[in-house]
């Protein structure tokens, strides 16, 4: 047996754990900066741009229906390492890639990777707090989830700028970054007591029936928020290119960024408030935002773009937090992979489907109408969920009993 002493302590190993979800989500944005570069040289059109964003979140909800529940199974350790072993070969695939088929595959893997790792990192982060909080687990799972995004995104554009070989550089360095984690995953201490045989079958989605309220007001956060990445990540380095009148690499990768660190500063700043202000407010504040984007693009104002990017980031933050913080307070113990899973798993088909819907239209009707019409039904969305958060608020007992409760019902 490996002996104790080999073992990371538990503060580290959360560290650990949330160092693996922000590497496999700023992995999944640092091909962004280079599509125009991928399009120049393979010449594809937007819609194979949209199509290979797409099957990354096609991947993860395949994993997440295959694997959902794999962690509470074999144990949270195996799964990351098996998942930074595979985001590996994904990274690899990316630096050898040399045609359109090859970053199809590479996305693919990566998106199977990524969700492998999503529903074990969530559940592990819960269990490895070093007070067992499950609200800085949330807040941490949050704030990681989309600081990750907008700096891997804007890391990978400077390397494509100003780096030697831009379209090896960023994942050469990924490749370094993941190699470390899986060091510290093979020395990380398990945290599930119980074995049980696996079972690697297409299952529908679990939520156990007491914490369904919960849920489904998680859901409606996480649907508002991450359809707006979802545009974001697939047609935002268009546009802010063209907003910001430049061909640099690094508007895109500024854009995304100005969206994703305001949303991972606006979870700090809000962190107390209740689950479903959160879920609210922050669905008003990013319809709001999205509105101002929307109208940037009639005005032609690079400025006013970034400034109503960054408004649409405070908002999609704390919808996030909201919606993860109204999750993690009563999940059950030995439902937390499933159900993390079935979070994310509308977490991607949130992401998903904009994005493919856009990348339809974008070629008959143009990048900026095609963004007019997909960012105004993300306002409806996100003032349709500020609605359903009101009206599902919790009211009677005060949540922390009630959590307490529900748990116990299960």
């Amino acid at each position: 047996m490996r002996s104790s002493r080999r073992l990371l302590p538990s503060r580290l190993a959360y560290a650990l754990v949330a160092a693996v979800l922000g590497m496999a989500l700023a992995a999944s944005a640092t091909p962004s900066p280079l599509y125009a570069v991928y399009r120049a040289e393979w010449g594809f059109s937007s819609f194979v741009l949209t199509a290979i964003f797409a099957v990354y979140a096609i991947a993860v909800l395949v994993a997440l229906l295959l694997t959902g529940r794999l962690s509470d199974d074999v144990g949270r350790r195996p799964v990351l390492i098996g998942a930074l072993t595979a985001m590996i070969a994904a990274t690899a695939l990316f630096l050898v890639a040399d045609s359109v088929a090859w970053l199809f595959a590479a996305r693919a893997l990566q998106g199977l990777s990524t969700g492998v790792a999503m529903s074990a990192a969530g559940a592990a982060l819960l269990e490895l707090h070093p007070r067992g909080d499950s609200h800085a687990a949330g807040l941490t799972n949050g704030v990681v989830a989309a600081a990750s995004m907008g700096l891997g995104a804007f890391v990978s554009a400077a390397l494509v700028e100003w780096a030697p070989a831009p379209e090896r550089t960023p994942y050469a360095a990924l490749l370094v970054v993941f190699a470390v984690l899986l060091v510290g995953a093979l020395l990380m201490p398990e945290t599930v007591a119980e074995r049980r045989r696996p079972r690697l079958r297409p299952q529908r989605p679990h939520v156990p029936k007491a914490i369904r309220g919960a849920f489904a007001l998680s859901s409606l956060g996480v649907l508002a928020s991450w359809a707006i990445g979802g545009l974001f990540m697939s047609l935002g380095p268009q546009l802010a290119a063209l907003e910001l009148h430049t061909d640099s690499h690094l508007a895109g990768g500024l854009a995304i960024l100005a969206m994703t660190g305001s949303g991972a500063v606006s979870q700090v700043l809000f962190e107390r408030a209740a689950p479903w202000r959160l879920t609210a407010g922050g669905a008003i504040v990013l319809s709001l935002g999205m509105a101002g984007i929307v109208g940037s693009l009639s005005l032609d104002v690079g400025p006013v773009f970034l400034a109503a990017s960054v408004l649409t980031g405070l908002g999609w933050g704390v919808a996030f937090l909201g919606a993860l913080r109204s999750l993690t307070a009563v999940v059950p113990p030995h439902h937390r992979g499933e159900t993390m899973s079935a979070f994310y798993l509308v977490a991607y088909t949130s992401i998903s489907l904009p994005a493919l819907g856009a990348g339809l239209v974008v070629g008959s009707w143009g990048l900026l109408p095609t963004f007019r019409v997909f960012g105004g039904l993300v306002v409806l969305a996100g003032l349709a969920t500020a609605i359903g958060a009101v009206r599902m608020r919790p009211g009677g007992a005060p949540a922390p009993e009630r959590a307490g409760a529900l748990a116990a019902l299960d």
